[in-house]
């Protein structure tokens, strides 16, 4: 049950969106540019890395959701989100996806903890600014996202098929709505 009255039925981050339009057109708007915007990252790439930071923080909506994206842009690939969430570094994605996800690893859990080392490391694998910008802001974001769906109790469904749907829609129309 949530902590506060939200629309009966929907799901995680929709049902505050839904009862609160005013901070869901800039909160949609930044998901929009930062998993579906200009990048050298690729939308599969972004939103890997914000599942990855979703499960670091135990929100099980956004990590299946954005998770559920991440394995329809995949699509015959979509074996390494469960690869990535058990073992990153073991997982079969690229160098610097590796270094990017352990730069927003240390993001989730505090800023000051990325180090020089982390960024060099990134930028040997071939990693851009563009993309330690994208993957610190899209790590720190979904750390306020995680915990605007957790710190209000919103409905997380457990059925994995409604994730696949919303993976779909997500992967399909991205995050603006109407």
């Amino acid at each position: 049950m949530a902590h506060i009255t939200l629309p009966e039925g929907l799901p995680g981050i929709s049902g505050p969106l839904r009862q609160y339009p005013r901070t869901a057109e800039p909160l949609l708007g930044l998901a929009e540019t930062l998993l579906r915007g200009p990048s050298s990252l690729t939308t599969a790439e972004r939103e890997i890395i914000a599942t990855y930071v979703s499960s670091q923080n135990e929100c099980v909506f956004c990590m299946s959701s954005h998770g559920a994206a991440a394995r329809s842009l995949l699509g015959e690939e979509a074996g390494i989100v469960d690869a990535v969430l058990a073992d990153f570094e073991a997982a079969p994605i690229s160098e610097m996806l590796k270094a990017l996800l352990v730069i927003a690893g240390k993001v989730q859990v505090g800023g000051r903890r990325v180090l020089e080392a982390d960024i060099a490391r990134a930028r040997a694998a071939g990693a851009d600014d563009q993309a330690i910008h994208d993957t610190v802001l899209i790590a720190a974001a979904f750390c306020m996202y995680n915990r605007y769906v957790d710190g209000l109790a919103t409905l997380t469904p457990h059925d994995p098929a409604v994730y696949a749907a919303m993976g779909e829609g997500l992967a399909n129309h991205g995050y603006r709505k109407g």
